[in-house]
Order: structure tokens, then sequence, then C-alpha cells
């Protein structure tokens, strides 16, 4: 077995090209259902389709949430793909697995205004401020992943065409239309930037820390949070929010679905139609407001 999960976590390295944090998690989840196995007295072979239900009935019992859950069984069933297309099972025993029903949870969003008022909270008199309004600003003018947004290199900044080069979930590449003011406030940033001692291998980096390496997801979280506190900003804010605002936004100004996937990088144009709820659900807010049937 040991050899087996070996092989396993090669494969979600290279084979499925996972980041580090998707790899942990699906080892995670995996964890979870040896632990399972061991105290049932089974092997990866015995397992049944009724054993594995037990399995998720227990996740139930000890209180983990059905998002949780979800993603656990989705965890699983990759092992066991992995089982089948190895060879080591002729039949999966995941296949009619299903996950629990999960409702819809729309993100939080900011409006423009929010997003301005964030912004003009930024004290330009700090070190690091043109850096964090650069960053924000990027952020909501792109719609980047945290992750896209700590790795993005200073080349793969096209000033002249307005394209930002962003690697995202699985090595893969996407060009991102960026705003005039996103890159306005980058090269404002970038006489700051020229005074930062930069480590060795962070050359390239565009938004630096003071020590000269890349920000970590938790600084970026930080800020943002600090920010949004100092904007009188109730939400819960969190680098998502931007992303989520940047589609919700544009969904709102008329831009097609198709295109907001290829900005996000989603592979599939379910995970975009999330958007088109909270569009709905602002029309829904209107209509409640300003019809005349619905004044008191």
């Amino acid at each position: 077995m040991k050899d087996i999960i070996r092989k396993y976590h090669i494969y979600l390295r290279l084979e499925k090209s996972l980041s580090p944090n998707s790899v942990e998690a699906y080892m995670a989840d995996l964890d979870k259902l040896c632990g399972f196995m061991k105290s049932e007295g089974l092997s990866y072979r015995e397992i049944s389709y009724g054993n594995l239900q037990q399995f998720v009935a227990q996740l139930h019992d000890i209180g983990i949430h059905p998002r949780s859950q979800a993603r656990i069984i989705s965890g699983v069933k990759s092992f066991y793909r992995f089982l089948l297309i190895d060879g080591y099972i002729t039949d999966d025993p995941t296949e009619l697995l299903e996950s629990p029903k999960i409702g819809l949870k729309l993100p939080e969003v900011l409006t423009v205004d929010e997003i301005n008022s964030l912004l003009d909270t930024i004290d330009l008199s700090l070190s690091e401020g043109q850096r964090n309004r650069a960053m924000l600003e990027t952020l909501y003018s792109c719609g980047l992943r945290v992750s896209e947004l700590v790795t993005l290199r200073y080349p793969d900044v096209y000033f002249d065409e307005g394209f930002i080069r962003v690697e995202g979930k699985g090595g893969k590449q996407r060009l991102v239309p960026i705003s005039e003011t996103a890159l306005h406030e980058i090269k404002n940033y970038l006489y700051d930037r020229n005074l930062v001692k930069i480590k060795n291998g962070y050359e390239d980096i565009l938004f630096l820390s003071r020590r000269g390496t890349s920000l970590s997801r938790i600084m970026v979280f930080h800020v943002i949070k600090q920010q949004a506190e100092m904007a009188g900003i109730h939400k819960n804010v969190s680098p998502h929010t931007f992303r989520h605002s940047f589609a919700t936004h544009l969904l709102e100004g008329g831009a097609n679905l198709r295109a907001i996937q290829e900005m996000l990088g989603h592979e599939k144009i379910t995970t975009t139609e999330i958007y088109t709820h909270i569009s709905r659900e602002s029309l829904r807010k209107e209509i409640l407001e300003h019809h005349p049937r619905n004044r008191k």
C-alpha cells in the first residue's frame, strides 16, 4: 500500500500537474480513507460501494461540512481512477458514489464604490503603500487568484499591449487584459521596486516584500483585511472577493460569460455560471426596491 500511495503522489504531481497545495489536499483525503479501511480491516481491493457509503456516513456523523465531504469524496474518486488506470483494480467502487447536496453559496462581492474606497485608504507615504495600491488594483483589474498575483513576473506585464501573462492552475498560461489604471499604478510602483534589494531567484517577481522576496498569500490577505477595516467595510473581504467582484462587475456590464471564463481561467463554464446567480440576485433587489408594486 505504501508503494501505491507513493506512486499516486507522483501521479498527482507529474501526470495531473496539480499544485503542491492540491496534492497535499488529495493526500489528506486518501489518508482519511486509509484510516477507515484500517478500522474496518479492509484493503483497497476489498472495499465495496456499501463500505464507501458507510465511510461517507461517518464523515457526516462527525460533523464534517457537506462541502468538505464533497471534496473528500472527490479525492477518493481520484485515487480509485488512478488504481483503475494503473491496473491495480478492474472495477471502480466509487463510480456510483454521490457527493452530498450543497446549497448554492453566493460569494461576497464589493461594489465599485467599495473597491474605490478601499484603495483610497492606502497610505502612499508608506514604503509599501504604492506597492499595495498597484497590487490590489491588479488583483481587481484582472480577476486574479492570489496565488497568481504573488507569482506574477515583471516580464509578463505587456505595458504597450495592455495584457499580462498569468500562470494558473496546473501550470496553464493565459493572457488577461489589464486596465490602464492598473498599469499606471504598476509604473508608479516600479520606482519603489527599484530601491528594494532583491534576493537571488526573485529578480523577475513583480510584487516584492521588503526582504526582496515574493509576497506570501497571507500577507496579501492581511493587507486587504486592514484596508477594508480602514474603509469601514464590514463584509468578509479576502483576495478572492476581488476576483468575485471583477467577474460580477463584468457580467453586470454586459460581458459575455465565455469571455469571463477565459479571463478567470476556469476550465468549465459551470464554474463561471455562479456569477449569473449573483447578477439575478442584484436584479431581484432592484425590483423589490424600485418597482411600484413593492413600495409601501
